[in-house]
């Protein structure tokens, strides 16, 4: 008996009823197969040069391997993975873990059970950011080696608020090709379903420890016209609402995405002031992505010179000084006081000189 394996397929056949066919031209071999087990038909022919070759009537049933795709190159491949669901994880991101040497792991647990449920057997090492700096040093012996080496996270891509841009940036610094292969992120997915705008957005993440240091962030943030993106710990939500309620107000429209993919998803919508009475006694499980809608841009006209003009003219005949008269019109517009003062100074200018010397 004699065995032919081809992808995804294995067939036996008789090799005894041939026949040699003797006549001018090439000489041909005729095979009549036993076909034990074949899920399709399959026609089989002979080359000029005696290579018995196999087609089948469906060219579909046996994947082939695209010239696209090629072989991988060494170097160190950030790859994206689930964020809940398992199954949110790209083909080519399973063939890099599956073509890696090593996968560089935040917690080799939690990422053995996605290991586990695509078969994957490739050794993961751990990499979080309590070891990053210790492990740097042996990671980048074996990538200089020519080893491809995969890093991924326990959720997400990988350098996002999590470990892997100081591994990143030394790859760079020592011309070791660093390759992103694309796959979820908690924070474009809570923006795609937000409602809020898409098209400009500032990605804080988690905020400082320091109560100094998350006024100050929490304070830019605050007067950005674009949509803020934090990421917040769960057991640190009310604190969160209640620092963002004095620095945005209570009617800043708000999202509260968690569980995001997983079987217990939510996306709950409303302004931070609702937010802070919903989530007063009820702290809610799972990570949590906070977006914030931007600041609204102001519609109110600016003045032109003639009304500043007037406004002055008529605080200065009221009585007040031309200071206080700056500061008062400042203080209702736009225009800056700077502006102001030089327009008062050109137009009250020698008129307040003139009271001064009959005084």
């Amino acid at each position: 008996m004699l065995t032919l394996r081809l992808p995804s397929m294995a067939l036996s056949f008789t090799t005894a009823l041939y026949s040699w066919r003797s006549r001018p031209g090439p000489s041909l071999l005729r095979i009549r197969p036993a076909f034990t087990s074949l899920r399709r038909p399959l026609s089989l022919f002979y080359n000029k040069i005696g290579v018995v070759a196999f087609c089948s009537s469906d060219s579909s049933s046996v994947p082939e391997e695209s010239s696209k795709r090629g072989l991988l190159k060494p170097g160190l491949y950030i790859v994206g993975t689930p964020i809940g669901n398992l199954e949110d994880i790209t083909l080519r991101a399973l063939r890099v873990l599956r073509s890696a040497a090593v996968i560089l792991s935040e917690d080799t647990r939690h990422s053995g059970k996605l290991l586990h449920h695509y078969n994957i057997e490739t050794p993961l090492l751990s990499y979080h950011k309590f070891n990053e700096s210790q492990r740097e040093q042996a990671v980048l012996k074996r990538l200089k080696q020519g080893e491809i080496v995969a890093l991924i996270t326990d959720a997400g891509t990988p350098g996002i608020s999590d470990p892997g841009m100081e591994l990143a940036k030394l790859c760079v610094d020592e011309n070791i090709p660093v390759i992103p292969i694309p796959g979820p992120s908690a924070l474009v997915t809570a923006l795609s379903a937000s409602g809020l705008a898409t098209d400009e957005f500032t990605f804080v993440g988690f905020l400082p420890k320091h109560a100094g240091s998350r006024r100050e962030r929490l304070m830019v943030s605050a007067n950005e016209m674009t949509t803020q993106i934090f990421y917040v710990p769960p057991h640190k939500l009310n604190q969160f609402l209640e620092e963002t309620f004095l620095h945005f107000g209570d009617s800043r429209r708000c999202v509260i995405a968690r569980e995001m993919t997983k079987m217990h998803e939510e996306f709950w919508r409303g302004t931070l002031g609702e937010a802070k009475e919903v989530y007063l006694t009820h702290q809610p499980k799972g990570e949590i992505t906070l977006l914030i809608e931007g600041k609204t841009k102001s519609t109110v006209e600016t003045p032109s010179e003639c009304q500043l003009e007037d406004e002055l003219r008529n605080l200065i005949s009221s009585g007040h000084s031309l200071s206080t008269a700056v500061k008062l019109v400042a203080g209702g517009t736009s225009v800056s006081r700077k502006v102001i003062y030089s327009l008062a100074l050109k137009k009250f200018g020698k008129q307040l000189g003139a009271e001064d010397d009959s005084n």
